[in-house]
């Protein structure tokens, strides 16, 4: 175990380096205040907020105290504002008022549209989100209605020069609701409107009339598509936007309130003046917005930045308002869904777990090499997987029984389910109308390699927050929760704050490396006690939290030898510990990798009582012998492993205990047509009850 100790010196050299600046799967990391992420996951009503208002729009101290009024605003609306910025390379949403001061002072800050992004990250730069910028921030987070003053366009002479604001084609392209009082009136509002229609964008004025407003006026001559008359209305039309799938935004144009309405026919006038003045000055980009809006401002008087203002206050209580009202729209059509679930769910149960539940279609081949484009002969068999589901059936066959809370169509698939689950607890199960229950398949070959797989999980997004909130009751009170990474990432945070606040267990299952950043986006993570990832998961979590590790995909990157992926598993552990309990990493053939706090020449499995300074080390174990003749299905030997050690530990069993029960239901699993064999049995797994196994003596090592 030499080259293990290796690893650590490195990492307390300071070799193991953090970046900040990374990509996780296909998210840019991004930091999100927690009063957003929490209202987010609570489905409360939150409104995005630009800020290149503050860095380019208005002088100081006009730029500060109207960002901070606006706030201000949309927290009287009852709802939680998020304003957007890039703060020295990261994008934040939600900025602190040290962070808004910072912006408003800040001497050369940048103009970050979705072009700026990958160069202003990369360079560690501050500047202000500009309407597309701010979408594509405020989408990542889960926001759907942004609050601006006015959107960009199509520049004057823009059919020769074609000067486009980005701002309209991401409207086309990125599913938000853009609040704003219309088109800002030194362009072409005419072409921008056909444009937007090209790209697809619902326009809708809000109030009576349909007439689109041209920022400082309520109307530029021309009409919207439709117009919303309140609150409401404007919800109903961004709700059933969503539900469409478009991936196009949709803008509501607010009118300017009324009594600064009247000194509009001036602002114009002021406007024709500065437009010849940029020709004249050779003015050119995006340049072009801030000097027009300086030099009207001066030739008002200050009317114009008066009138500025007060439209960006009246679209913050609109755009709040509509907030609020889609949040509740929201809220009464998951309530009016009531589910089926079979049965009382029990006042307390010692395991919960959380998650996916499949109907798998097995095939495996009687070939080595699975021929596409062609039939192959082989065998076909049906049997019951998803990742939660398989845990709580291997945790209920070895005599514990989880409430298992998950959610499934109420069609043929689920009666099939449930008559396969009698022995489980299913009563926190929801059973959904007009939904299908989950399905996946997987082709194998001979060997029971996986070839290709196809899952239709679509009704996991239904295991929401709301609906697992009415068992908080339960998951407070367990020993251990169980949660996968098929559930929704407000559902996971909303599971690690009742960790937080009830101090409970929770063991995290990633399901795959796409899933197995998900409760990493945020600090969720540092309330979880057990994570149980592959390498290929723990490469990923790693660089979801910035931490350097091999790209996954690559296999020249990972090890070849079983010392090298000790290694690299045991570095890609440690850092994680500073906050888990224990790490459970399965490396398939090559066994199991358990890290965490020492305890008599072990790793401590027992649920933790209480955080704070110990002495941490690695135990490998290997795995058992299987030969490829023995190999049925590889699909649930992972979830086998976890439900098992769960079991062992829920039974106050010894660390080697628990992992050997892990490592036999593996073996039984891989020899099963399913993924939990169903001869599963406490007495099948009892280490001490198994004839003729030669248990090794784990590899050890520290890891202070």
């Amino acid at each position: 175990m030499r080259i293990l100790k290796t690893a650590f010196q490195l990492i307390l050299r300071g070799e193991a380096r953090t970046y900040h600046n990374t990509v996780c799967s296909k998210d840019l990391l991004f930091k999100v205040h927690p009063s957003v992420s929490q209202a987010v996951a609570q489905n409360k009503p939150v409104v995005a907020l630009e800020s290149t208002i503050i860095t380019h729009g208005m002088p100081y101290p006009h730029n500060l105290s109207t960002a901070k009024e606006v706030e201000a605003i949309v927290r009287g609306e009852g709802a939680t504002p998020a304003t957007v910025g890039v703060i020295e390379g990261e994008i934040r949403v939600g900025l602190s008022s040290e962070e808004l001061d910072h912006l408003a002072h800040f001497k050369r800050p940048l103009k970050v549209s979705r072009r700026d992004l990958p160069y202003v990250v990369s360079k560690g730069l501050s500047g202000g989100t500009t309407v597309s910028a701010t979408m594509i921030a405020a989408h990542r987070a889960g926001i759907p209605v942004f609050v601006t003053g006015g959107i960009g366009g199509v520049h004057r002479d823009g059919q020769n020069s074609l000067d486009i604001s980005a701002d309209l084609t991401e409207l086309g392209r990125t599913p938000i609701a853009v609040v704003s009082a219309g088109v800002k009136s030194i362009l072409d509002i005419g072409r921008t409107l056909e444009f937007l229609e090209t790209q697809g964008v619902c326009v809708a004025t809000y109030g009576a009339s349909d007439n689109f407003p041209a920022f400082f006026t309520p109307d530029s001559g021309f009409t919207s598509a439709c117009n919303v008359h309140d609150p409401r209305e404007a919800a109903e039309l961004i709700a059933n936007a969503m539900s469409l799938g478009l991936q196009s935004g949709v803008l509501i144009a607010v009118p300017i309130p009324e009594e600064y309405a009247a000194v509009g026919r001036q602002i114009q006038e002021a406007i024709k003046t500065a437009v010849t003045a940029v020709s004249s000055e050779g003015i050119t980009g995006k340049d072009v917005t801030p000097f027009i809006l300086q030099k009207v401002n001066e030739l008002t008087q200050g009317k114009s930045l008066q009138s500025n203002i007060a439209l960006i206050h009246n679209n913050a209580k609109v755009g709040s308002q509509i907030a609020c009202a889609l949040s509740k729209r929201m809220s009464e059509q998951r309530s009016k869904s009531q589910p089926y679930h079979p049965g009382n769910p029990p006042k307390h149960s010692d395991v919960v777990v959380i998650g996916g539940t499949n109907v798998d279609f097995i095939a495996k081949a009687k070939t080595k090499k699975l021929h596409f484009g062609q039939t192959n002969p082989g065998s076909v068999c049906q049997s019951f997987g998803g990742v939660g589901r398989n845990i709580a059936d291997s945790l209920s066959r070895l005599d514990k029984k989880p409430l298992f809370i998950s959610a499934t169509g109420a069609d043929a698939n689920s009666e099939a389910v449930f008559n396969h689950c009698k022995h489980m607890n299913t009563s926190g199960v929801a059973r959904l109308e007009k939904q299908n229950t989950a399905t996946y398949c997987a082709v194998m070959n001979e060997n029971g390699e996986l070839g290709v797989g196809l899952g239709d999980m679509e009704i996991h997004e239904q295991i929401t927050e709301h609906y697992v909130s009415q068992f908080e009751k339960q998951i407070s009170s367990a020993t251990l929760v169980c949660i996968d990474g098929n559930i929704p990432v407000s559902t996971i945070n909303y599971v690690c704050s009742l960790a937080g606040k009830y101090n409970s267990n929770i063991w995290y299952e990633p399901t795959d490396a796409e899933k197995a950043c998900k409760p990493f986006l945020s600090d969720a993570w540092k309330s979880l006690s057990y994570l149980s990832p592959n390498l290929k998961e723990l490469c990923m979590i790693n660089k979801t939290l910035g931490l350097t590790a091999p790209e996954v995909d690559v296999v020249l990157e990972l090890p070849s030898t079983l010392d090298g992926i000790l290694m690299l598993a045991v570095a890609l552990s440690r850092p994680l510990l500073e906050s888990l309990h224990c790490l459970v990493v399965t490396l398939g053939p090559d066994g199991v990798l358990l890290c965490g706090e020492h305890d008599a020449g072990s790793v401590d499995l027992q649920p933790r009582k209480h955080r704070g300074k110990r002495r941490l080390c690695g135990l490998h174990y290997p795995a058992l012998t299987v030969t490829p003749e023995e190999i049925v299905n590889v699909s649930g030997a992972g979830d086998s492993f976890a439900g098992a050690m769960m079991a062992g530990i829920l039974q106050g069993k010894d660390t080697d205990s628990c992992v050997r029960m892990g490592l036999l239901a593996a073996r039984m699993s891989l020899a099963s047509p399913h993924p939990i064999s169903p001869i599963l049995t406490l007495d099948s797994v009892d280490p001490d009850k198994v004839p003729a196994e030669n248990w090794p003596t784990p590899g050890f090592v520290w890891m202070d």
